[in-house]
Formats: C-alpha cells, sequence, structure tokens
C-alpha cells in the first residue's frame, strides 16, 4: 500500500514538474513590436484635448497674473501659436521616430534582445538640435549595438534577464503567452506581441 502511495506521489510529482516548467519554457518563442514608440505616444496623448485645455488654461493664467490684467487678443493667439507649434512638434515625433523591440528566446537560458531605433532630422530639427548635435546623435544611434545576446530565468509571470554586463531587465509575460510586457521608466511600459 505504502509503495502504491508513493509511487502515486512520485507520478504526481513529475507531472506537476511538466506542467509547471511547460507553462515556464519560453524555448523558440519569439515576441515583436514594430513601433513601442507610437504605442506610448498614443497612450501618452488619449486625454491630449483635455491636457491641451488645461495647459492652455495655466499659461494664460499665468500671463494675466504676472501682468496684472487680462491678455489681449493678440497675446492669446500668441499663446495658441505655442500650443499649434506644440502640437505639430509631436505630430513630426510620431511620423519620425521609431523604435522596433524583438525578444527571441533561443533554448531555456539564452535569449537574444533586438533594438532598432529610427530618428528623422525633421524631428531633431524641431526639437531644437543644431546641425552638430544631429549628426552626432545619428552617429550615436548607428553605433549603438542592435542586437544583444544574454541569458533569462522565469520566476511566476517574471522574465529576469541579464546581459553580457551582468545588469538585469524584468519583462512580465501575459497569463496566457501572448505579450510580453517591459517598462521603459516607472510610468512607461510597452506591450510586445508574441509572432512566433
Amino acid at each position: 500500500m505504502k509503495r502504491k502511495f508513493f509511487g502515486l506521489l512520485t507520478v504526481l510529482w513529475m507531472v506537476g514538474t511538466l506542467m509547471v516548467s511547460a507553462q515556464t519554457n519560453l524555448t523558440g518563442r519569439t515576441y515583436h513590436h514594430q513601433n513601442i514608440m507610437a504605442d506610448m505616444l498614443n497612450d501618452a496623448t488619449k486625454d491630449l484635448d483635455k491636457k491641451l485645455a488645461e495647459a492652455r488654461a495655466k499659461a494664460i493664467d499665468k500671463s494675466e497674473k504676472k501682468k496684472g490684467r487680462k491678455l489681449t487678443a493678440e497675446e492669446l493667439a500668441k499663446v495658441d501659436e505655442e500650443v499649434k507649434k506644440q502640437m505639430e512638434l509631436l505630430a513630426n515625433v510620431r511620423k519620425g521616430m521609431s523604435i522596433t523591440v524583438t525578444v527571441e528566446f533561443k533554448d531555456q537560458t539564452n535569449m537574444v534582445m533586438k533594438q532598432k531605433t529610427k530618428v528623422s532630422d525633421e524631428v531633431l530639427k524641431a526639437a531644437g538640435y543644431g546641425w552638430l548635435k544631429r549628426k552626432a546623435l545619428k552617429a550615436a544611434l548607428a553605433m549603438a549595438p542592435s542586437s544583444e545576446k544574454g541569458t533569462y530565468i522565469v520566476k511566476d509571470n517574471m522574465v529576469i534577464m541579464t546581459d553580457k554586463d551582468n545588469e538585469k531587465d524584468t519583462m512580465f509575460i501575459s497569463q496566457d503567452g501572448k505579450y510580453l510586457t517591459g517598462k521603459l521608466e516607472k510610468n512607461r511600459s510597452y506591450k510586445l506581441p508574441r509572432i512566433k
């Protein structure tokens, strides 16, 4: 009786181990997004009309307090012109900047992360960069590694990646395994859909 019980316990333990490893084995998977910058800009600007109205009202209020009077029609036109310039800058950034990210899991411990960043001259000009700074930034982007190998471990829904310099980065895998989510800053994240 004891032998059957321990045999059954061993089988259950093996099945449980296989199920857990099947859930966390990412071998052969590829997650990719053509332009995470577009998603981040869309997220950041989802309430843009409301934010612009608030920013315009604050700018007008600040100017009126400073001047001690209501703004003239000409001064209001200048505020509106500044808002329009910011909108144009945002539109240029949206069109002229992209960040492509791909994460490939080669086996149970090794992975490759690829990133390609493109920035157009128009975006850099609109942001106020001079010719020399634009050339330097483009050279730096051209020399930046587009592919980096590393290792990873999976812990629950976390994928903890370590690069060759021993720096760690944590991404999160969705419950269904269809998305890998990472963070650029504490309140800015991006989502890579599984393509393979």
